[in-house]
């Protein structure tokens, strides 16, 4: 069973493919990052990239994640490949798509590409820029490139010529005189940190596109996923389980679980509140491998997301200021300096704890982390006793029995 979100998939390929004025920014890109486990390649897949054919457009798909032994560029490679190869075939469902939608006369034939496709990328073969421009010019319309996980571009030569290369594509395309379509890229991500990165560093291929978070499921699929469940007696009310589902970080298969268990514990109250009791279950579990990630990094990044969560979550400004210093120092009990903070805020943004939203400017990547880490902190205070200072959570970290105070990362 899937829930389609046709609504929102018709929405953004409108904004990608007829954008209004304050919306052609689209066109320089758009960058999607999102939680794990959220349904991105679910909407991606089944909902996305049928609306976006369903207007002519024609549609590469790549999950970068699929194949890791792979280097980006051979992923992507392939898959352009693929759909050119497609489009060759003149039974090829997406030609005769694109006949009917764009009027296309090619009488009983395919596309005839001027170029190998075996070649294509290769030494002396031609590059994605000169494919898709002659893609454009034959099939009259919209290339759109979608790349799942793109943040795994990163880090790598490959990765970064495989951007760049996407670059050239759309600036040579979008950039013509009078072209008969445009070029689209979208990457989307569950490393909120790095996608976000793509689209503010200076040197990156796609530095001012658009980013966005990625848009998390509604009421109507909760409502949705109890109609399916049909667990009769013991379906809790739409409104407990979109509660259960927020609480959950609006996890679709976290909700699953919790309803799976629900029908089949015991009734020891009601559905609504038995659900609350396994929601709180699950919670706590998920929230214990999250904050080990947290703890292993440290006192100092504890102290950096500690003073992130307080100032609001996100756009956070000043973590490197002289009085924000002093607040580290206070917490870990030595001077800190601002290149250690910035090492530490590094790891932070590496481990997709913290998400940078411009030039000194930081988030929390995940909120389901951040309120966790705001639930321990008030145990921690409550156990610690109002007498101790002024970073429970971070103060009771250095208490814990057999707990070392580790080194700042270097």
């Amino acid at each position: 069973m899937t829930f389609h979100r046709q609504k929102l998939a018709e929405e953004m390929a409108d904004q990608l493919l007829q954008p209004q004025a304050l919306q052609k920014g689209v066109r320089s890109g758009l960058f999607l990052g999102g939680l794990r486990r959220i349904g991105k390649t679910t909407f991606l897949r089944g909902d996305l990239i049928p609306a976006l054919e369903a207007r002519g457009a024609i549609v590469v798909y790549v999950d970068l994640w699929s194949n890791t032994a792979a280097s980006p560029s051979d992923l992507l490679l392939g898959a352009v490949r693929k759909t050119l190869a497609d489009l060759e075939q003149p039974a090829s469902k997406a030609l005769g798509l694109l006949k009917r939608l764009k009027g296309l006369d090619l009488g009983a034939a395919g596309f005839k590409f001027g170029f190998s496709l075996a070649d294509l990328g290769k030494g002396d073969g031609n590059t994605l820029a000169g494919a898709f421009s002659e893609l454009v010019k034959q099939a009259k319309t919209d290339a759109v490139v979608i790349v799942d996980e793109v943040q795994h571009a990163m880090g790598s030569d490959d990765g970064e010529n495989m951007l760049l290369a996407l670059k050239a594509a759309r600036d040579e395309i979008n950039l013509t005189p009078n072209t008969p379509g445009h070029f689209l890229f979208v990457g989307t991500g569950s490393h909120r940190a790095r996608v976000r990165e793509l689209t503010i560093k200076g040197k990156a291929a796609f530095n001012g596109a658009m980013s966005q978070d990625f848009p998390v499921l509604e009421i109507d699929f909760v409502q949705w996923l109890l109609k399916e469940a049909a667990m009769g007696a013991r379906a809790p009310s739409v409104q407990t389980a979109f509660e259960c589902f927020e609480r959950l970080g609006r996890r679709p298969e976290e909700l699953m679980k919790a309803l799976h268990a629900l029908q089949h514990a015991p009734n020891f109250v009601d559905a609504n509140q038995d659900l609350r009791a396994i929601t709180e279950g699950l919670r706590q579990s998920a929230a214990a491998v999250d904050l080990a990630r947290l703890d292993e990094l440290g006192t100092l990044a504890m102290a950096i997301f500690d003073f992130v969560c307080r100032q609001g979550g996100q756009g956070v400004k000043k973590l490197f200021s002289t009085a924000t210093l002093e607040e580290y120092g206070a917490t870990v009990d030595r001077p800190v300096a601002a290149e250690e903070v910035q090492r530490t805020a590094n790891l932070l943004l590496d481990s997709n704890i913290l998400a940078r939203d411009g030039h000194g400017i930081y988030g929390v990547s995940d909120p389901f982390l951040a309120d966790a880490y705001r639930s321990r902190a008030e145990v921690f205070k409550t156990l610690d006793g109002p007498k101790e200072a002024r970073r429970p959570s971070v103060r009771r970290q250095q208490k814990e029995p057999g707990a070392k105070r580790r080194r700042p990362a270097q």
